[in-house]
């Protein structure tokens, strides 16, 4: 397995030890169903629940043999008839031997048998918990990033998907009550399993994202998160004390809102949800935007930065279809435009106006 399904396999056996407790110490209704909602999600999440309930079972036949039956086996090897001992290591009056009889071959396993119920005892102790036990906040974390011009796809253990974008940062935490990631930079698409007991919640800068069942985009630029919605329902809300608390709004496919330092707009915006995020397909899609807004999208996958010189260009209207890692298909859009020129150099792309050389270096 890649280290990445190491990762989601131990994360799923935390999560299975977590629920064996909890079951030991008894759950409300609620946490019942949300065990329910996560066994149904994955045969894989039945299998490690269930290899943790027979260690258990297991560890308490062993813990049930006491230390007097141990000391009585022990006895007993002492006391065989058969005394025949062999010289592991021959040698001299001086030279010290190492004699070990077939009756002593039981006593040591019976000793290997208490260091076990020992170390069992040791090992159930994490698990074995009173009646009135709450249920354990156990809390995994974990941590993804994407450099420059790369997109990375990652399978959580409820079987939720993070999809991350270029120069994207996440912060990951679960625990048996709660779902939330920190967006710390860049972009991520996310597909959510619902779980009714346990919330899955978006933070970003200011804005809070709640999952109502859903496939939803977020993006970090240098003024707003801007919040994007592909399938289901998202409820977002802003953390800046301008916002009234409590107040927020409900997203359906299609719609989208960008969230600031000030708050949340009076209502979300349509938009096309598929062009939004077409990154996913390592598109980039534009129809009559900017010159200046084109280049510093491809500028996010972009090994060298493009640069236009010329203000009036900045301006300039053009739509197309673009992949993210082939720059040189953008450069010869943009030679093929009238009175457009555009000079290479080792670290840059220069764009301006033909017979324009102010501003070029």
């Amino acid at each position: 397995m890649s280290t990445t399904d190491d990762q989601v396999r131990g994360m799923i056996s935390q999560r299975a030890a977590d629920w064996f407790v909890a079951n030991r110490a008894g759950m409300t209704p609620e946490q019942r169903q949300s065990f329910t909602d996560w066994l149904k999600t994955s045969p894989v999440h039945v299998q490690e629940y269930l290899a943790i309930a027979v260690i258990g079972r297991d560890l308490r036949e062993a813990c049930t043999v006491s230390a007097r039956s141990i000391e009585a086996l022990i006895e007993r090897a002492r006391n065989e008839e058969d005394s025949t001992v062999e010289t592991l290591w021959p040698g001299n009056a001086t030279t010290a031997s190492i004699r070990y009889s077939r009756g002593w071959k039981f006593a040591a396993v019976a000793l290997s048998v208490a260091m076990l119920v020992v170390s069992g005892l040791v090992i159930f102790r994490n698990f074995d918990v009173t009646s009135t036990a709450s249920v354990p906040d156990v809390v995994t974390t974990l941590h993804y990033q994407t450099a420059h011009g790369t997109q990375q796809s990652y399978v959580l253990t409820d079987n939720s998907v993070v999809h991350l974008n270029t120069d994207s940062d996440v912060t990951i935490r679960y625990s048996p009550t709660q779902r939330t990631v920190s967006l710390n930079s860049g972009e991520a698409v996310f597909e959510v399993t619902h779980e009714s007991a346990r919330p899955f919640q978006v933070t970003a800068k200011s804005a809070q994202i709640i999952d109502l069942g859903t496939k939803f985009d977020v993006r970090l630029n240098e003024v707003a998160t801007v919040v994007t919605v592909m399938e289901g329902r998202v409820e977002v809300r802003s953390s800046s004390a301008a916002e009234p608390r409590g107040n927020g709004l409900q997203l359906t496919p299609g719609q989208q809102v960008s969230v600031t330092d000030g708050g949340l707009p009076f209502a979300p915006v349509a938009v096309d949800a598929e062009r939004a995020t077409a990154w996913l397909h390592r598109q980039i899609s534009f129809d009559r935007e900017p010159l200046e807004r084109v280049a510093s999208e491809i500028n996010r996958y972009a090994s060298r930065s493009i640069e236009i010189t010329t203000p009036e260009l900045k301006g300039l209207r053009v739509s197309g279809i673009f992949t993210t890692d082939d720059t040189s298909a953008f450069v010869a859009f943009l030679r093929s435009l009238d009175g457009v020129q555009v000079e290479e150099t080792a670290t840059q792309i220069l764009v301006f106006k033909r017979g324009d050389r102010k501003g070029i270096r």
